[in-house]
């Protein structure tokens, strides 16, 4: 398992991988400027050079998370900050590439009332924007994408649900630097209750569905002072909230979420995190892994995968039938969205292979038996073998 937390940055940065180590966390996170400002922190190149070694070399915290700054909103309608949200954001990023961070997690914003779909286009453009005028990932170290973080539900916040960041996604074109982190207080706000199995099966398969299992790259785990769909962002220590040890065990210890980075943002005794909570979070992840001894990986993983398919069949129907019907600039977008629906299906594909792989009592037949089916399927190509990769998110070209 890889249980993180939220610590302290600085000015130096390299100190903040030791701050991990002191409280037993194998992946951190951190903010590059004051969460509450918008002035950018400024660190020399050989800094953030040293950085990138220090964590390269580190021989316990494996992985870098930067959350942006809470000030960013790009849903909002004042262009004055919308603008300088999109600026921060760049900023953000930028820094994160030359740490070699493994993503940063943003809150999109507020809408204020205006309803969600008024804004999905501007802030597909501030993606867009911040994904190719960031400073570019030193070479030869692999890129940062940002990862869209779960709302807790209150006002008009933005990303309340998964299919609201997977329209986010999707009309980026499906941007593979563009990712997922779950925040368990979030979600348990917004009142998806995943305190049981099928719970947690059901978040999963909604997960695979809509913005995809490939995508999901971290989660915020933290207990809930708030009740379940109380629509308000307030974390509790583990073990001391309304979601409890028991209610986490579930989602933490699916074959699909164990070993992915586990962050804890929980308050400690008002400075973050302490040793002791990674101990009960190890814990917790320990009691999941547990309730799902003598289930096969392979067959929990499998339910996630056809459900991912049934969806995409459907929208694959769909878009046959609209390509028909359109012109051909409509034609042209179909088109796209076709490719991109193509790399999330075949990104699914890998990141469930290797799951499967790992798993102790997943069966090759089963696997093989899975893809007969998807290649069966009359609505779909057929799809080629998928070595059990890692994926890495693909830079995206700047256009010339």
């Amino acid at each position: 398992m890889n249980i993180g937390a939220h610590v302290r940055g600085g000015g130096k940065l390299v100190p903040s991988l030791e701050a991990g180590v002191e409280i037993g966390a194998t992946s951190i996170q951190v903010f590059v400027q004051s969460p509450r400002m918008w002035k950018p922190s400024q660190y020399a190149p050989d800094v953030l050079a040293a950085y990138r070694d220090a964590q390269a070399a580190h021989p316990s915290v494996r992985q870098t998370f930067c959350h942006a700054t809470y000030l960013i909103n790009l849903a909002s309608a004042d262009r004055e900050l919308y603008e300088k949200s999109v600026a921060c954001l760049t900023s953000n990023l930028s820094v994160a590439r030359a740490m070699a961070a493994s993503g940063v997690v943003l809150h999109v914003g507020s809408h204020k009332g205006a309803g969600f779909e008024e804004v999905v286009k501007q802030i597909a453009e501030a993606f867009e924007r911040a994904l190719d005028d960031a400073a570019p990932t030193p070479d030869g170290w692999p890129d940062c994408p940002i990862l869209i973080e779960n709302a807790a539900g209150a006002g008009g916040t933005v990303g309340r649900s998964l299919d609201e960041i997977a329209a986010l996604i999707d009309a980026c074109g499906g941007d593979e630097r563009l990712g997922l982190c779950i925040d368990t207080q979030h979600l348990w706000a917004s009142g998806v209750d995943y305190s049981s199995v099928s719970g947690t099966q059901a978040l999963l398969d909604d997960v695979a569905s809509s913005v995809g299992v490939e995508r999901l790259a971290c989660l915020h785990l933290n207990d809930s002072k708030i009740e379940l769909g109380g629509n308000r962002d307030r974390h509790a220590n583990i073990g001391e909230g309304t979601i409890g040890p028991m209610g986490l065990a579930p989602l933490v210890g699916h074959p699909l979420i164990r070993e992915l980075p586990l962050l804890l943002e929980v308050p400690g005794d008002g400075d973050g995190p302490r040793a002791q909570d990674v101990i009960a979070a190890r814990q917790v992840v320990a009691t999941g892994v547990a309730l799902y001894d003598g289930t096969s990986s392979s067959a929990l993983v499998g339910k996630t995968v056809r459900a991912a398919k049934v969806t995409t069949v459907k929208e694959s129907a769909k878009a046959s039938k609209a390509v028909k019907a359109s012109k051909t600039t409509q034609v042209t977008k179909a088109t796209k969205s076709t490719k991109a629906t193509k790399v999330s299906k075949t990104a699914k594909a890998t990141k469930v292979s290797k799951v499967i792989k790992t798993a102790k009592t997943a069966k090759t037949t089963k696997v093989a038996k899975i893809d007969k089916t998807t290649k069966a399927a009359k609505t779909t190509k057929a799809h080629k073998t998928v070595t059990p990769t890692k994926v890495t998110p693909v830079k995206k070209a700047k256009k010339p």
